[in-house]
């Protein structure tokens, strides 16, 4: 159940959270400037490869790693393969991890290796199975961690993680921090940039850490829910079941981390999928007993004692489709007719003369004129749009990656908003 009253109340939300995840989420942008001065120290910039790598490989344990890995998936897939190493062992734990390469990983391929503790014996022996077949290795992990050792020792490239001094001594904050999977993920821009895979130059890194300064400011606690994407989104999510939509290859990324760092951070089972897929794979949960206008008991029950019934709702978070083609107007349409109300997240300057992105809720009625960024007139849902280009280009005078940050930075907020007020102790 969620606390609205904590949502414009700025020092009992500080009061609450003991893990600083509000903290974590607004320094995200420095974060982002902290690790591309790591990469550039550690020599990233300097980096003359001979080519392309045939595949990537990502390998590392927790959501922040999962998201990195993901987030290359879509930026860097179109031009080499990425594939991610997923953790065997008993326990969630750093001694119980182990990662094993491929068989057809040789040194042709880049193995990639984020953590944000570095202590897992797992990570070392992949560094040292990585060196004996001759796969470029590079790591970003704590300084002077036993990851970061074993990989110098190995002739890898090691970026030290950018943290906060109030992380140095608390590693649980650490491996919670909103921040922590731009800490992870900063250097390996600047090195996919450097072997060609991803278009993210220094210019382009201090743009995202702008924009990621310029959504705390929108989402910060001190704003008030009726002015703030997060806390709307927050609000609007509460005592409900996530089906977070996504469609654009950017979007998807987001749109899975958000529906993890809600089971993670705030206790929510929330479901993530792709348009147009997600109307076929999520229709039976839109008609069953979550959906709006659902009631499976009987009217004159006492419900006084009894928890709320969770009923759906749609949260479509947009990139530019590609060849202006969008299924947002379908997936309006389905929401309707199944009295689920959704909200609509897109980045600011993606979309013709619209410049405000703000978190937008359609409400009871989605398909209302004029409602969100999406609406008939607007964007690509009005009219043919040119196909969108690759992420780093600029396009209306904001780039793809600038974009994916600026949905990152907003469903972190509304996730931490959640755990925060929800009274789960979560925090």
């Amino acid at each position: 159940m969620l606390d609205e009253t904590l949502l414009d109340d700025p020092d009992a939300l500080a009061r609450v959270d003991r893990r600083g995840l509000l903290r974590g989420a607004a320094e995200a942008g420095a974060r982002v400037r902290t690790a591309a001065r790591h990469a550039a120290e550690a020599g990233v910039t300097e980096l003359n490869p001979e080519g392309r790598p045939r595949s990537i490989m990502v390998a590392g344990p927790g959501t922040a790693s999962a998201g990195v890995a993901d987030l290359v998936a879509a930026l860097a897939g179109a031009s080499a393969p990425v594939a991610r190493l997923h953790s065997t062992g008993v326990a969630a734990a750093a001694g119980a991890y182990r990662w094993t390469l491929p068989g057809w990983a040789g040194s042709v391929d880049l193995l990639l290796i984020t953590t944000t503790d570095g202590s897992e014996p797992g990570l070392a022996l992949l560094a040292e199975q990585a060196y004996r077949r001759g796969v470029t290795v590079a790591a970003v992990a704590p300084e002077r961690s036993p990851l970061a050792e074993a990989v110098t020792g190995t002739h890898g490239l090691v970026v030290p993680m950018a943290v906060a001094p109030h992380e140095l001594t608390d590693e649980e904050a650490q491996e919670a921090s909103p921040a922590a999977l731009w800490a992870l993920l900063t250097p390996l821009l600047a090195l996919l940039d450097r072997v060609g895979l991803v278009s993210a130059p220094a210019d382009a890194l201090q743009r995202i850490a702008d924009r990621l300064d310029r959504t705390a400011e929108r989402c910060g606690p001190a704003v008030a829910t009726y002015g703030n994407p997060a806390k709307t989104l927050a609000a609007e999510l509460a005592d409900t079941l996530p089906l977070v939509w996504t469609e654009g290859a950017l979007a998807a990324p987001v749109g899975r981390r958000f529906a993890t760092v809600l089971a993670e951070l705030a206790g929510r089972p929330a479901f993530a999928a792709e348009l147009p897929e997600a109307l076929a794979a999520h229709r039976v949960l839109l008609a069953g007993d979550f959906a709006g206008g659902a009631d499976p008991d009987d009217f004159f029950r006492d419900r006084v004692d009894e928890a709320q019934a969770l009923h759906a709702r749609v949260v479509l978070l947009r990139d530019r489709p590609a060849g202006g083609l969008t299924a947002a107007p379908a997936a309006r349409e389905l929401a309707l007719s199944h009295d689920t109300t959704i909200s609509e997240l897109e980045p600011e300057d993606t979309t013709a003369g619209n410049g405000n992105g703000n978190g937008t809720s359609a409400g009871d009625d989605p398909t209302a004129p004029g409602t969100g960024p999406a609406a008939p007139g607007n964007g690509p849902d009005g009219g043919p749009a040119a196909p969108g280009p690759g992420p780093g280009t600029v396009r209306d005078g904001a780039t793809d990656l600038e974009g994916l940050a600026e949905l990152l930075a907003i469903t972190d907020f509304a996730a931490v908003y959640l755990a925060l007020t929800s009274r789960l102790h979560t925090t």
